[in-house]
């Protein structure tokens, strides 16, 4: 297995075991949540404040598929193999 095989296999390892931790499922949670009050265009100020919340919603929604992303990755790499 070339280097870069087992630095992506060790990253993966790594990320499942964390997604397997309270911390990870509370975090979630808090994120999910704080998306819901982010997406509000009735909250927005003005165009600045709503492309800011865009932002914000970007990086919630970004965590908050990370797991999948990483499973996705596994897959991925078994089907080539």
């Amino acid at each position: 297995m070339e280097e870069t095989a087992k630095e992506l296999e060790k990253y993966q390892q790594e990320m499942f075991k964390m997604f397997r931790t309270d911390g990870w499922k509370t975090l979630i949670s808090d994120l999910s949540a704080n998306a819901e009050n982010i997406n509000s265009v009735d909250a927005a100020r003005d165009t600045n404040d709503l492309h800011f919340r865009k932002g914000q919603l970007n990086i919630i929604n970004s965590i908050l598929n990370l797991q999948y992303s990483v499973e996705n990755m596994e897959i991925e790499d078994e089907a080539v193999v």
